[in-house]
């Protein structure tokens, strides 16, 4: 089949999908989540496949850590699926209401927005994912993951076919896999406005400039994560040290690890050469600003494209500055709006940062690291989006939903 045929058998099947009760969705999720835990070996086969001729190839150790499913992650991915089976169903949901003073009820429901496309690169969890999500949204999906990842995500399709099909009311074309790897595939999906109802891309500078340029399909963007921490004077010095440590280690390749650390100026010379000594203890590189190196003289002096890197690996740039502002300055210019962090105990300065900070989440004495991986409640999510229409941060169940206005009357008329 080819993309557009693809899109239009799931633009059919959407009828059959949005109608689905809640029942029956998260009876069909939970099936989802048990074939795929027993089709674990042969998930795993393909993904060895997979990694090894992504290492051959000379890809990034970053890019091989996004695709390999370990035996713990395989684990995390099931237990991903049932987890959204155990949220509340969003469609339905009345999100609002109040009458008008000629008695007309208006309510805000939530429905299903349709068909979602999802390209993305190298990560095959997604694949279940965000199938999982679309179904218990009312959507249906259409997936098209990166060549490096083919035979993993063919694999894990090909459990979430064998559940589907145990489903008479769920379409077989309820998700659907695009198995050319292409990027004139790509660019059609791009492109299939007639059935395709929000598109969200998955991935690197390369993907998201292509999908600015060629989309016609209304997208919400997963963009790039230059994830900054600020450390005020006041803060804590072990919350801080923490905090820092997690935000860049935890998993560096990450959208929301951290990739610049901004410290305040009184933390220079007492506590800054500390914290660096951990983090390249953890292997991290650390390149700094002239005030840095001096306070620390290991650092490689910092170059101004390193403020705008997002390095998804054991890389971190660090600046010294005068205070609060100075941070927000940095941040706004240099930031990407996915997730950016203060530890501090000034309550003003804290609530500062967190009102004047433009980004979908911002922490106060926590990592970065949790804008992602369900973490926020939301379930597990699509994506994290670093635009600000239609939804803004973790993009969850909820946000792969549209609103409806439903007016209940008693036989009002208009006059004027």
């Amino acid at each position: 089949m080819s993309v557009t045929d693809v899109c239009r058998a799931a633009a059919e099947a959407w009828t059959g999908v949005k109608g689905l009760t809640t029942a029956q969705k998260n009876a069909l999720l939970l099936d989802m989540a048990v074939a795929v835990d027993e089709h674990r070996a042969q998930i795993i086969l393909a993904n060895d496949a997979d990694v090894a001729a992504a290492r051959e190839s000379g890809i990034s150790t970053t890019l091989v850590d996004r695709l390999t499913l370990t035996e713990r992650r395989m684990s995390g991915l099931v237990s991903a699926i049932r987890s959204i089976a155990d949220l509340p169903d969003p469609v339905g949901q009345v999100v609002e209401g109040w009458t008008r003073p000629n008695g007309l009820l208006i309510e805000r429901v939530r429905e299903p927005i349709g068909v979602v496309a999802v390209i993305y690169e190298a990560r095959p969890n997604v694949t279940a994912e965000v199938a999982a999500l679309c179904l218990k949204s009312g959507n249906c999906a259409v997936l098209r993951g990166s060549s490096m990842a083919m035979a993993t995500n063919m694999a894990i399709m090909a459990a979430l076919d064998g559940a589907i099909a145990r489903h008479d009311a769920v379409p077989a074309a309820a998700v659907q896999l695009v198995t050319d790897p292409s990027r004139d595939a790509a660019k059609e999906l791009m492109r299939a406005k007639e059935f395709v109802d929000l598109l969200v891309p998955r991935g690197g500078p390369e993907l998201i400039e292509s999908v600015e340029r060629n989309a016609t399909v209304p997208t919400v963007i997963d963009g790039a994560g230059n994830c900054h921490v600020y450390v005020d004077h006041s803060a804590d010095l072990d919350m801080a040290t923490a905090v820092t440590v997690n935000a860049k280690t935890s998993r560096p390749s990450v959208c929301n690890a951290m990739e610049t650390l901004l410290v305040h100026q009184d933390l220079a010379r007492n506590w800054l050469p500390g914290v660096l000594d951990e983090l390249a203890g953890a292997g991290v590189e650390i390149r700094g600003d002239a005030a840095v190196c001096e306070a620390w003289p290991k650092a490689v002096a910092a170059r101004e494209e390193d403020w705008g890197t997002e390095y998804l690996d054991l890389v971190l740039a660090v600046r010294v500055v005068p205070d609060v502002g100075a941070a927000i300055a940095h941040i706004d210019r240099w930031g990407t709006s996915n997730a950016e962090a203060i530890v501090a105990q000034d309550i003003d300065v804290a609530r500062r940062f967190a009102r004047e900070v433009d980004s979908g989440s911002v922490f106060v004495n926590t990592s970065t690291r949790y804008s992602d991986g369900g973490e926020f409640g939301y379930g597990v999510e699509i994506g994290v989006s670093t635009q600000k229409l239609h939804v803004r941060g973790p993009i969850g169940l909820a946000a792969l939903t549209t609103v409806k206005n439903v007016v209940w009357g008693a036989g009002q008329t208009r006059v004027v």
